[in-house]
Order: C-alpha cells, then structure tokens, then sequence
C-alpha cells in the first residue's frame, strides 16, 4: 500500500498545487492532509476548496478549528508578544476572508483518522493523540511517544503542527511528522531555510515499510506576492520566500 501525507498548508495555494501534482506521480493508494489549511497565507478558499474538490481525507488543525469555530486564539505556542500579535493578524484576516461553507468545512473536519494497512494500525492527527496543538518534536520524550502507541493501539502515528519533518524509530513502532506544505521553518540557528514544501511517501509491503520525506520547489514567489497584495503582514511572505 502507498501512502501520501502531508500537513499545514496555511493558505499557500500555489504550494498546494505543487505537492499534489509530485504526489500524482507516486500513484498512492491513500492521500492524508493532516490539517492546517488556513492562517498566514493568502488563498484560505482555494486551498480549501482544491482539498474539497480532490476529496481529500483531512484532520482538523489549531488553525482549521480557530477559524472554523470563530475563535480569536489559535492555539499556538507563541515565543515573543510580537509572535502573539502577528498570529492574531493572520486569524483574524482569514476568519474575515473565508467564504461560509469553507468554515462549514473546517468545522466538520475529524480530530483523527485511524486505518490499517498491510497489517500495521496507523493513526493521524495534527499535534498529538491528546491535543490539537500539541507539539511533537523528534526530541519529544520517549515515555509520551510510547504512551500514545499504547493508548491508541497503533503502530504508525502521523503527525505535523511542528512544520519540521521526521521519522522517528521507537522500537518497532514510528513516529513521521509531515513539515509544512506552506510555511518552512527555518533549521535552528540558521536565518535562511528551504522554502520547498514538504509531503510525506509510505509504502508499506509485507515485513517492509518504506519512509520518504518530500521537497517539492514551486512558485513561492507568487504567494508571497499575493500575501502582500491582499494586505497581510510583509514577514508572512518572507517566510514564504525562505527569509526568517
């Protein structure tokens, strides 16, 4: 079985566009949006919509449930008041640009997606198991990851919310964050990061599991460009452009 996953768009149409287009050529069984649709980028309803349109399996992310359900916090775990202010920006923009039955959408989104796949129970979600907006870090304690597979009966737990892909072994059970399709983070210490979008490929065969993570470049400068034509904070399409 072929799985494609990816997470945390942020209304990065264009980046969108791309991922789905180098997942086509996989020909997966399975397509997962571990969620994050909308926030800081500037095409909340085409990136809805395309996701509507394709009938792609989604979970609900901090974003997708803020903007869903009208609230005025993300969720997120802001560093500094400047962070706190941007992202009351974003939310408040989108929550004021979304088309009615795009929130419909968001509001209905599942919280998780469990399934099987050649023997191996896989769960999905956005932050943790547990909570929206929790993160999980590759560094993110062994007792914690462990304590999920247990709980949930899972050998495979998809993830995003961090925008850092990894793979993560723990014993024979994994952990794969999906990075962001939308909005890089930069690798610590450095300024200047990949502004590729990120989407995750699993094929699984019987006693041999197969783990790829994705860069896909597109026009990144189209979407910073319309971030900045539609009136959104300039950083936002830095960070589009690979700039922290």
């Amino acid at each position: 079985m072929k799985i494609a996953f990816f997470s945390d768009v942020h209304s990065n149409f264009e980046a969108l566009k791309a991922v789905l287009e180098d997942i086509k050529l996989y020909n997966p069984d399975k397509i997962l949006c571990l969620g994050d649709l909308v926030g800081y980028g500037a095409s909340p309803n085409e990136v809805i919509e395309l996701i509507r349109e394709k009938s792609i399996t989604t979970v609900m992310g901090n974003y997708d449930e803020a903007v869903g359900f009208k609230k005025i916090v993300c969720g997120c775990d802001y560093k500094t008041e400047e962070e706190a202010m941007l992202g009351g920006i974003s939310l408040s923009w989108t929550s004021e640009n979304i088309k009615e039955d795009n929130r419909e959408f968001l509001k209905n989104l599942p919280r998780k997606v469990e399934f099987e796949a050649e023997g191996y129970k896989i769960l999905a979600v956005h932050g943790s198991p547990e909570r929206t907006n929790e993160y999980l870090f590759e560094d993110t304690s062994l007792e914690r990851f462990t304590k999920f597979f247990e709980e949930n009966h899972c050998h495979i737990l998809l993830c995003g919310h961090t925008h850092i892909p990894y793979v993560k072994t723990i014993k024979d059970r994994f952990v794969i964050n999906a990075g962001s399709v939308g909005k890089p983070k930069p690798e610590q210490g450095k300024n200047k990061f990949s502004n590729d979008a990120t989407w995750v490929f699993i094929e699984i065969k019987p006693g041999e599991l197969t783990f790829k993570i994705m860069k896909v470049p597109y026009d990144f400068e189209k979407s910073a460009g319309l971030i900045e034509e539609r009136g959104l904070p300039k950083l936002f399409a830095n960070l589009v452009r690979g700039i922290a």
